[in-house]
């Protein structure tokens, strides 16, 4: 009996494998951080005699919630990659995870192991974009189609609308922002 595979068929089971060995180790990290770094805020050295690690450690057991944010991020798009239908979309918010990860591994000097992982879980997402590059050039230029037929006038009023706006916006941040913090 002979198998026989397709080459469309073989890049689906690559992406699949991929996809559920990263979405695995999402969902692991993520639901990980709930234990990850309980008692790791306090210390009895001063900062400056922290290494990058134990100061990056310090500060993610400062603040549970954020710690709990991150990996519910993880946890979700574990999940997204796990369905085919909402792979991409789950590739794009790991990518931004990762990409954070990647950056505090080196700039605060994590365990090379760490960020190899990173590293080989972002060049697995890669991968997986790539596959699916045709359906997300697609979409990018159906969200980036512009109709053709619109006025020069009426371009004109948009940008003046889109130009107050952006002002008045601008300045209702400030002054909520400057208000919240007199409360």
């Amino acid at each position: 009996m002979k198998i026989t595979f397709t080459k469309q068929e073989i890049t689906s089971l690559i992406e699949s494998s991929l996809s559920w060995m990263v979405a695995l180790m999402m969902l692991t990290y993520g639901f990980g951080k709930i234990v990850q770094f309980t008692g790791t805020d306090s210390t009895e050295k001063v900062v400056s005699q922290l290494s990058g690690m134990e100061l990056m450690w310090t500060f993610y057991g400062h603040s549970f919630i954020f710690a709990l944010i991150i990996g519910t991020f993880e946890v979700i798009g574990g999940i997204l990659l796990l369905l085919k239908r909402t792979r991409v979309l789950g590739c794009f918010l790991l990518t931004a995870i990762l990409t954070n990860v990647i950056i505090q591994d080196i700039v605060f000097e994590v365990h090379k192991g760490a960020l190899y992982s990173a590293i080989i879980y972002q060049l697995c997402i890669s991968i997986i974009i790539w596959f699916n590059r045709t359906k997300i050039i697609t979409a990018f230029r159906l969200l980036t189609n512009k109709n053709i037929q619109e006025q020069q006038s009426n371009k004109i009023s948009k940008y003046m609308i889109l130009t107050i706006l952006f002002i008045l916006f601008l300045l209702a941040q400030h002054y909520l922002a400057h208000f919240l913090s007199l409360i």
